[in-house]
């Protein structure tokens, strides 16, 4: 198959893996509010959290990730070129963040993107999962862990797994996970970001 037309079918296929919105999902499951009309609106465990639904957020949160995992590992089955894993795992991301199931209006891609890097190399995953973790229990806002994983995981990559197509593709998912994160910021230095846990009104 010609290489184009093996990218464009993997980028497909792993748009539409990303495009699942498992916020909504499990929170019709457990009988939950649509997470979009409630919250920061975001269709994400962390809005879900807001709910009190631990077992929903939990839930949303592996779907989410997973979504990344799979289609990096799927498609480094079906292929040895690390230039359509790239295209998987920014596909499946994208696809997280512009939904087509949600009118393309999906999740910020925190945890799909930790699932694309957690599969693309896992030492470069563990060190953003970590630093997400440690920004999240000192500051107690997912935001700002968000934004400065993002801003770490570039950086990452290049040390750690220094393979010019994904080293891209992670800069180019930080990039739309600072974007989506824009309102974030403005609360977080006006102190009106919610905290973590932080129940809906």
């Amino acid at each position: 198959m010609p290489q184009i037309a093996s990218a464009a079918l993997t980028a497909i296929a792993a748009y539409l893996l990303g495009s699942i919105p498992f916020a909504v999902l499990s929170s019709r499951l457990f009988g939950l509010a649509d997470p979009r009309t409630y919250g920061s609106g975001n269709p994400g465990a962390t809005n879900v959290l807001r709910s009190g639904n631990k077992k929903a957020a939990i839930l949303t949160l592996i779907g989410d990730a997973l979504k990344g995992v799979i289609a990096v590992l799927a498609a480094r089955a079906l292929t040895h070129d690390e230039n359509l894993v790239a295209i998987a795992g920014i596909a499946a991301f994208v696809g997280h963040v512009f939904s087509v199931f949600l009118r393309f209006r999906g999740g910020k891609g925190v945890a799909t993107a930790g699932g694309v890097l957690l599969a693309m190399h896992w030492p470069v995953g563990v060190a953003t999962l970590a630093c997400w973790i440690f920004i999240a229990a000192t500051t107690r806002y997912s935001s700002a862990a968000a934004l400065v994983s993002a801003l770490a995981s570039p950086f990452l990559t290049a040390w750690l797994f220094p393979q010019a197509s994904w080293v891209v593709a992670v800069a180019v998912m930080a990039l739309i996970l600072i974007w989506r994160h824009w309102a974030n910021i403005g609360r977080l230095f006006s102190g009106q970001e919610s905290k973590l846990g932080k129940k809906k009104a």
